[in-house]
């Protein structure tokens, strides 16, 4: 089983501090309008191209886009950037109570042929039922998953090319049929950590993802969807949603993460906390109680840091180290079922590139993925020289960052 790596595309914005999203005085709506604080940047399609370039220059399989009232639609730029990019499939994040599921199947079936196969698929429940109301969802957070387990037998129905029924408490389908079904199927991806949430996985996905918890908790969800699946004759994979910091030696990056946390006042973290509180997600509860709300210990496992968490929802973890340690987290969680890494740190085109020049090939030497192939490759040298320095320059080496 080989190493996937995915990066993370900032629909929402990006900057060099982890308080970015609420620099906005208006929540982010108009991007003209930002309150003093240095390094925000607007999600803007310049800005994100820059990000989905680099991600496929540096081997990553994929970007995940995230889904919300302060984020760009993520079908819509997403699809632009597959005109500006060739090989980068899009991971992307939608909630299925907003949207019939004979029409995101359309949608994929059409995704797929405008980017010849490079989407995949992130459903996302939601654990914040105001966040839903703003869609005009009203379902509590269970039924939100036994909504969301019919609308993925719709979807997988329907891409089946014949006309496909169904009758459900949520959904009433007759006929429905994807005249044209994805080639390929977009492999589905989902989280979710409560009771709810893990018969959905069992039935429905390909990829079930959790959120950056220590090695031990990690393995405990694996057990515990990997029993489901067997139940239900089925076998799913699994991935894990983390931030990166690393750097040449452990020390820079470590530093790193204190500037990041020098940037959060006590009343920013008290205001975030008490936000994140109100979710209903067990998923976010368990990211909360990895720290508590304190700065004190928040290296939770070794190279494991739990301050991003303190003010921002969803992934709330960072592997901090030199980029050996890093890729010896990565090797830990790969050898406990892990197979897909979704990554980001901030911002996200520098931190694009500590990993990918950094700890990709630490893993590739490991064998734990193939190197990223040269676009020179095959091309001859000239006079001696390698292909890599053009018109027969001196090759110059740097000496690091």
């Amino acid at each position: 089983m080989s190493v996937h790596l995915h990066w993370f595309l900032p629909t929402g914005g990006d900057g060099r501090t982890l308080v970015d999203r609420h620099a906005y005085t208006d929540g982010g709506i108009r991007r003209d309008r930002i309150t003093p604080v240095s390094g925000v940047r607007a999600p803007d399609i310049e800005y994100l191209a820059q990000i989905a370039k680099a991600a496929e220059q540096l081997g990553f399989e994929a970007v995940l886009t995230p889904t919300g009232t302060w984020c760009e639609d993520a079908w819509l730029t997403t699809a632009a950037l597959t005109q500006v990019t060739e090989r980068l499939k899009f991971l992307v994040a939608f909630r299925p109570g907003v949207i019939s599921p004979v029409l995101a199947a359309q949608m994929a079936a059409t995704y797929q042929r405008i980017s010849r196969g490079r989407l995949l698929l992130n459903v996302v429940t939601g654990g914040d039922s105001t966040e839903q109301k703003r869609f005009g969802d009203h379902l509590d957070h269970d039924r939100r998953y036994a909504r969301t387990d019919e609308f993925l037998q719709v979807v997988r129905g329907v891409w089946g090319g014949a006309p496909f029924d169904f009758h459900g408490e949520h959904y009433q389908v007759d006929g429905g049929l994807t005249a044209l079904p994805p080639d390929p199927l977009p492999e589905i991806f989902f989280g979710g950590s409560s009771a709810a949430a893990g018969p959905v996985a069992a039935r429905n996905v390909d990829v079930y993802l959790t959120w950056g918890e220590p090695p031990e908790q990690v393995k405990q969800k694996v057990d515990w969807i990997r029993g489901l699946a067997e139940r239900e004759g089925r076998t799913v994979r699994f991935g894990i949603r983390l931030h990166t910091i690393s750097r040449d030696s452990s020390k820079e990056a470590w530093a790193t993460a204190g500037r990041l946390l020098d940037d959060l006042d006590p009343e920013t973290v008290a205001a975030a906390q008490q936000a994140l509180g109100r979710s209903e997600s067990v998923g976010q509860q368990r990211m909360l109680a990895l720290h508590g709300g304190s700065r004190d210990k928040l290296e939770i496992s070794p190279n494991l840091w739990a301050g991003v968490g303190l003010v921002r929802g969803g992934a709330g973890t960072a592997l901090v180290g030199s980029h050996a340690e890093v890729a010896d987290r990565i090797e830990e969680y790969h050898a406990l079922g892990i197979e897909h890494f979704v990554l980001s740190g901030y911002p996200h085109l520098e931190e694009a590139y500590w990993f990918g020049e950094g700890v990709r090939p630490e893993l590739a030497a490991r064998g734990l993925l193939a190197a990223v192939p040269s676009p020179l490759e095959g091309v001859p040298a000239v006079n001696g020289r390698p292909a890599s320095a053009p018109g027969g320059a001196p090759l110059l080496v740097a000496g690091g960052r």
